[in-house]
Formats: structure tokens, sequence, C-alpha cells
């Protein structure tokens, strides 16, 4: 008898396809099955949700899948079936698994603790602390090439005219920190100026205008009002960084390098200024610039008090290569950037997380983590964590209002001078000054130095390096 139904044909094919299938799982076949049913055979024995919303699934046959489900261990099964495809599965906030691509940035929670777990377990007491973080230092510093960059030319800053407000004094900078490279910021200090100020780096995140956004102009001025000569500066590639090199350069890994650099050369800088007190020294930062605020304290022991904000995190690193991508986090056989954070002991650190990014298991993981490690110096008083569970990734009011008091502490800032007649913060004084207030060259090429570099491959070159990234337009 002839099938002359289309829809009825292709039923049986289905039906014969999925025969086949069943039949198919054999050693003649290596056990071959699509991988969508084996998470759903993952599903059932765990009894979860696991989503593929982008479909990423679709056509992806795995041989020996079934096998690769171990009983009692969902996280291990699923990255058994997935990881041949450089895909992840991230537990979310409802208790469901969502499949992603494999992000080396990136972790989920139950691998973040059981990092965690390990790295606890090689040292317990300061002095293999000490040799562990000795063992960092070093990798860290090669890795981001700072072992390897020329020594900072002796120019004079190119300093702009300087703008007096209420109790502080903007000005702008441009300091040569490599032949040619020229990093761009402003600093703000106390008005009068007084002798023996404290130091605070602000290092720059990733939100929206930068160093002339709102929050970090305000931010500058209140602890310059304290009484700290106060230095707010550009990402590589951002701001009027970007007059010298294009905003996708950003993503080149040596930005991650020029922005440590920028740090370190602006303090040198700061600490030839005959009014200011090298034993007080300050770093803070929100997201990127939360990374930035780790690693010159782990690397620069000038730093004397630490500030990151939301970026304190176990199971995330810093998703732009600017932060993650000269492979620091491989050091030591592999670390992140809670024991990072941790390098900073016995320094006085204050890490403030909130409850709607990756920080926010900062009470419950890692804070207990780095407060061990504090112990072993007898400082658990000198780490502190500001948590705000109802709050989202910035660096805004209520977490400004926590660093302060922080900062007067442990710099000797006066606070005194920035509370109202009710005794309390009053950030309505400072003067929010329009971007081209705060630019160095009038955001013009033209008036950048003749020796200024603008080719990305020479940055790297004055490093030893070629520049091997595949832009986006050749992927």
């Amino acid at each position: 008898m002839q099938i002359r139904n289309l829809h009825t044909r292709l039923v049986l094919m289905l039906l014969l396809f999925s025969f086949a299938r069943v039949v198919a799982q054999t050693s003649d076949t290596n056990f071959e099955v699509p991988v969508k049913e084996t998470i759903k055979k993952i599903e059932t024995i765990f009894n979860v949700e696991i989503k593929d919303n982008d479909h990423l699934l679709n056509d992806k046959v795995l041989e020996y899948a079934n096998w690769r489900i171990q009983q009692g261990n969902l996280e291990v099964s699923l990255a058994n079936v997935l990881a041949p495809f450089n895909l992840v599965a991230f537990k979310s906030g409802d208790g469901t698994y969502e499949i992603k691509k494999f992000q080396y940035h990136r972790v989920s929670e139950a691998v973040a603790e059981q990092r965690l777990s390990y790295l606890s377990h090689l040292y317990h007491n300061k002095e293999e602390w000490e040799t562990r973080k000795s063992e960092l230092k070093a990798c860290m510093t090669s890795a981001f090439g700072l072992d390897k960059a020329p020594e900072m030319p002796k120019s004079e800053p190119l300093l702009t005219k300087q703008r007096i407000y209420d109790g502080y004094s903007v000005e702008n900078i441009g300091l040569e920190i490599l032949p040619g490279v020229y990093t761009t910021g402003s600093i703000y200090k106390p008005y009068p100026l007084i002798e023996n100020a404290a130091i605070v780096i602000t290092p720059n995140g990733h939100f929206g205008n930068g160093r002339y956004r709102e929050s970090e102009q305000i931010r500058c001025a209140m602890l310059a009002k304290m009484g700290a000569v106060v230095i707010n500066y550009d990402l590589f590639a951002w701001g009027e960084s970007r007059l010298q090199f294009p905003s996708s350069t950003h993503r080149n890994s040596i930005a991650s390098t020029i922005q440590v650099l920028s740090g370190k050369r602006l303090l040198d800088y700061a600490l030839t200024l005959n009014y200011v007190d090298s034993a007080r020294v300050g770093v803070t930062g929100g997201s990127g610039g939360g990374s930035q605020t780790m690693f010159l304290s782990a690397l620069d022991d000038r730093i004397t008090v630490s500030v990151p904000v939301v970026m304190v995190s176990a199971n995330h690193s810093g998703g732009c290569p600017c932060e993650s991508g000269r492979g620091i986090h491989l050091c030591g056989n592999g670390t992140n950037n809670v024991e990072v954070a941790a390098m900073a002991a016995p320094k006085p650190q204050l890490i403030i997380s909130d409850g709607k990014d990756w920080t926010q298991n900062v009470p419950e993981t890692e804070f207990p983590f780095i407060e061990r490690i504090y112990g072993f110096y007898g400082k658990k008083d000198a780490i502190k964590n500001a948590h705000f569970k109802n709050e989202g990734h910035d660096y805004g009011f209520s977490k400004r209002m926590a660093m302060y008091p922080f900062m007067a502490k442990y710099l000797d800032l006066d606070l005194s001078k920035v509370k109202n007649k009710q005794g309390k913060i009053d950030e309505s004084t400072c003067v929010v000054e329009p971007y081209e207030a705060l630019y160095v060259f009038d955001d013009k090429e033209e008036n950048l130095p003749k020796n200024a570099i603008k080719d990305i491959n020479k940055l790297y070159e004055l490093f030893g390096e070629k520049n091997l990234r595949m832009h986006d337009e050749k992927k």
C-alpha cells in the first residue's frame, strides 16, 4: 500500500529516525546521542530545570553522552556534557540552570565555592600565606608585563589651570607614563592647600561617561575637602585616551597593563609633591575600577588603605579584557579576585558589595575567606564589609557614605569638613563641572604632544610584544 499523505510520511520517518537513535546507543556508535536528550535525562535524575534560551544545544551530538552523567553530582554531570562544546550551566536565583557559552572570567557559584575551599587548604598560617602571596605577586607582575615596561619619561606633567571651589581645587593632568603614551585625569586638592595631605588614587570603572560622571566628581571632591590629594584618571581608550587609541582597543589585553601602570605612575608623580604624606595612600574604585583597586593594592606596597567597590567575587573576575585579559587569574595554578583582594592584608580594607550583581554572596562566602587571612596577622578588625542587599551595580550615594568614614579613619582625614550643621555628611557643596572643564587636550587630537603614539601595535612593541588580538570583524 502506498502512503500518499505527506504528513503521514514525515511522521513515520521521524519515528524511524528516533528508533534508529535508540538502537544506535551502543559501543558501535560510541553511544552517541543528541545533547538535548542527555540534558533532559539530567533534569529527570536531579529534579532540576535546565534552560537553553539561546538554543545553544541545537544539532549538537555527543559520544558517550549519557555515560558522562555522574550520579549524585549535578555540577560535574553538567560540566562533563557541556564542556566539549565550550558551554556551561549557570544557576539562577530561582534554582533553575541556564546554558551559556563558556566565559573564562566567570564560573558557577558552586565551582566558586569549591575553588575557595581548595585555596583555603593551601595555607594555614601567616608564613604559608606570605609564600603564596609572593608567588602570586611575582606572577601577576610578569603577566601584566610590568617587569618589561620602559621607565617613565622625565617629561614634566601637563597641568591645566586650577579651578577653586568651596574647600577644594581641581586641575587636569596629562602624564607621560611611557614614551609617547599619556594618561589623562584630574587632580583634586584641599583648598587652601594643607601640609602632609593624604593621597587617594581613584581608578575608573565602565560606568557611563567615565571620570566625567557626576558621582565620580563628587567622590573626588569630597575626599579632597576632607584633606586628600585625589587623582582620578581615564580608562585606557576611554575619555581623552581615545585621542591616542580608538575605543575598540579598550578590549585589547594591553589595556589592563596600561591601566595598572597608570595608577602606579600617577602615584609616582603624587609622591614627588612636597605637601603629601607617603605613609597615607588610599585607593578606591567601582566595578572595573574595583578590579584596579585590588590590583594596585596587591602589587604596590605603597598603598595603605583600599576600598574595592562591587567587584570582589569568587565567581566573576571581570568580563572586560582590560581586567582579565592578561591571565593573572591563572597565577599560582589558579586564583581569583577574592585571593587577590586578600593580598592587601593586613592593611585596612573595606569591601563594598550589593545584592543584585556578582557580589551578592560576599557576606557569606567571600568575606569570611578574606577575614581568615587577615586573622593570620591578628588584624581581623582591619577588614570590613558594607553590603547593600537591595542595591545594584554602582558606586552610588549609600556606598560613598560607607567609604568616606572608612577613608577618614585610616587616612586620618577630617570628616567634619564635609558635615552639615546637622552633623550629617553632605555632598551638596560639591560642584559638578561640565565635561569640557575636565579635558587636558580639549578633546582634540591635534593638541596632543608631537611624540604621542597613535598606533596600538607600537604600544605593544614598547613591551616587546606583538598585537595578536583578532578584531571582532575578523571573528
